[in-house]
């Protein structure tokens, strides 16, 4: 009777814990999956356990036979938007999810200025979080982490949109969400907040990434230990990005740059982050991110605007990507501007734009072209250049040199939304550059009141 015993409470113990099926984090209640979509959907039982899958919006049923890794996958296909609807996975015992939405999933990632919620002190905070109630707007917040290898699960859990919520979740990304739910017809958004105050881009990618190019590599070598955050490469991406690549996405925003003023190579840096993220989800989904305010660094006069100019470049570099400028709604001695509804509206904008074409009206501010030269006038031209304006009439930072490279200001005038610009100390003149100054906040525009980015006529 013993023996009896025994085996049964053995049973219950090792049995049970053996047929378990299991789901990383990223899937649970209240999720968001990307609609219109065929959906990645995976977990953990016994070798060989049969794994049944049944969607509520059309009891359909997927079958699948777990691995000898003890890993099984799915796929299956997703509606219009909608719901709320339950998914049921079943092996030995089952697991199933309530309250799941169909819609868009965006991932918002970056250092703080993404992390930044109402709860840090945003513009009209309070009032926001007041209001943030909405259902079809929920949050997945990926907990801090750091690993040496990819893992396969982050701590988190999706919750709706609520003021208690919303009151600690990225601020742009839930400015974000609101704006693309009132264009897109009250489609479900859920956002997903991977993010780390203090970060260089360095620790998003992988080391794979570093080494296979050796200018990286030397780059990433330049970090210095940090007090808030890890500095080594690929540490934050192995734990806090690799174990949701699976998740289908409808796209990502970042805002990040802050931590790599100084580099000579962030364009570089950030066109493979995004090269490489696309290669791990094997998916071409748009990258929209936010050009980091001009503001006093230390004193290096022009560590900051480079950086600026290199996320400028990225967007020649790399196709699908957009960027929003912050110049206008910052100040120069925060490098945590307050107004961060702006900057999840222009992202949105973007993203309604280009990604939705549901928005026809003008979202990008005028972007450096092309310049021609005449004798001793050079024709600026632009991208976005509808309405051409200078903010108090006629502008001063507008610089041109000659084959010394040395810059002199030059006076500007705008015909036919292009800026004529000459110099009395520069006859022959062979490049320009503008807002070429940490500080330097941009005072042109087009019509759209979106300002222009720094940028040097070399690229």
């Amino acid at each position: 009777m013993k023996n009896k015993l025994l085996f049964v409470f053995l049973f219950m113990i090792f049995g049970s814990a053996m047929a378990n099926v299991t789901l990383p984090n990223i899937f649970g209640d209240n999720m968001v999956l990307q609609r219109n979509s065929e959906v990645r959907i995976w977990g953990w039982a016994n070798p060989k356990e049969e794994i049944k899958l049944v969607s509520s919006w059309n009891n359909q049923e997927y079958k699948t036979v777990t691995n000898n890794q003890a890993k099984w996958e799915l796929v299956i296909k997703t509606p219009e938007a909608g719901g709320p609807y339950t998914i049921s996975i079943k092996g030995y015992n089952e697991v199933v999810f309530k309250n799941v939405l169909i819609g868009e999933v965006w991932l918002c990632s970056g250092q703080s200025n993404m992390e930044m919620s109402a709860s840090w002190g945003i513009d009209n905070g309070d009032e926001e979080v007041k209001n943030a109630a909405n259902p079809n707007i929920r949050f997945f917040t990926v907990s801090k982490s750091t690993a040496v290898t990819p893992q396969n699960n982050v701590l988190g859990n999706w919750v709706e949109s609520t003021p208690e919520t919303m009151k600690y979740f990225s601020a742009v990304g839930y400015f974000f969400a609101k704006r693309l739910r009132e264009d897109l017809k009250n489609v479900p958004i859920g956002l997903i907040s991977s993010n780390w105050g203090g970060t260089p881009a360095e620790i998003w990618m992988t080391e794979e990434v570093f080494q296979k190019d050796p200018i990286l590599l030397e780059n990433a070598k330049k970090l210095n230990e940090q007090e808030y955050g890890p500095h080594q490469s690929g540490r934050a991406y192995n734990a806090m990005i690799s174990p949701i690549t699976g998740f289908k996405i409808a796209g990502t925003i970042w805002y990040q740059g802050e931590s790599n003023v100084g580099s000579l190579v962030y364009d570089k840096t950030l066109s493979a982050l995004i090269t490489s993220w696309r290669k791990a989800w094997n998916d071409e989904f748009p990258f929209y991110f936010v050009q980091i305010a001009p503001y006093k660094t230390g004193t290096n006069n022009f560590s900051n605007v480079t950086v600026r100019n290199s996320q400028r470049k990225v967007l020649k570099e790399v196709p699908k990507t957009g960027m929003v400028l912050t110049s206008d709604i910052s100040d120069t001695i925060d490098i945590h501007p307050k107004n961060k509804k702006s900057v999840g509206i222009r992202l949105a904008n973007l993203a309604l734009a280009e990604t939705y074409k549901v928005n026809s009206n003008l979202v990008n501010g005028p972007l450096f072209n092309e310049i021609k030269i005449e004798k001793n006038k050079v024709t600026v031209s632009f991208d976005y250049d509808e309405g051409l304006y200078f903010k108090e009439k006629k502008s001063n930072q507008f610089e041109v040199a000659g084959a010394d490279g040395i810059f002199y200001p030059a006076e500007a005038s705008i015909k036919k939304n292009q800026v004529i610009l000459t110099s009395k100390k520069v006859l022959n003149p062979v490049k320009v550059r503008f807002a070429w100054g940490n500080t330097i906040q941009p005072d042109l525009f087009n019509k759209a009141n979106l300002p222009a980015s720094c940028f040097i006529s070399d690229f």
